[in-house]
């Protein structure tokens, strides 16, 4: 079987920088599962395991524009102060969750004065070019929930 639309794909994997640095990892723990072809893992790493078979083993690098997106400045605003609960522990770093017109989104708080906080809702590793080592431990057919519902379900299906 082959990696392609509507397949359950199972892969081990490392991402790291251009530095070199590890910014995530399966090893020694459980593959990373996916349903191909819906968009469930970055476009530019869909698109190198397209055709690969179980034990397919490749280093892919994603540039941005297929990874999370080239980093954009008006994603950067400045929130008052005043708008946060004082008692919440805000630091650069800190995620915190907004709901918007399309949904929630995340921001990275970068930076906190006593009158503003300025948060930044690109994702972590946009903008950066993104180096996987792959190895495809299994493919299978999607189940019926798992296509409807568009995602992989664990052993024994999945509950929302």
């Amino acid at each position: 079987m082959q990696a392609s639309r509507d397949k359950i794909v199972s892969m081990h994997y490392t991402l790291t920088a251009d530095d070199g640095n590890v910014l995530d990892s399966s090893t020694g723990g459980e593959p990373l599962s996916y349903l191909h072809g819906h968009g469930n893992i970055v476009p530019g790493l869909e698109n190198a395991l397209e055709g690969a078979k179980t034990g397919f083993k490749s280093r892919v690098t994603v540039e941005p524009a297929d990874g999370y997106g080239e980093r954009r400045e008006e994603m950067v605003i400045a929130a008052p102060r005043e708008q946060f609960d004082p008692a919440m522990d805000l630091k650069p770093g800190l995620q915190v969750v907004a709901n918007g017109p399309q949904g929630q989104i995340i921001f990275t708080v970068r930076e906190v004065s006593d009158e503003e906080v300025t948060l930044d809702g690109n994702h972590p590793l946009a903008g950066q070019r993104l180096h996987f080592e792959v190895e495809v431990t299994d493919i299978r057919a999607a189940s019926e929930e798992e296509l409807s519902h568009g995602h992989v379900h664990g052993p024994g299906g999945h509950h929302h």
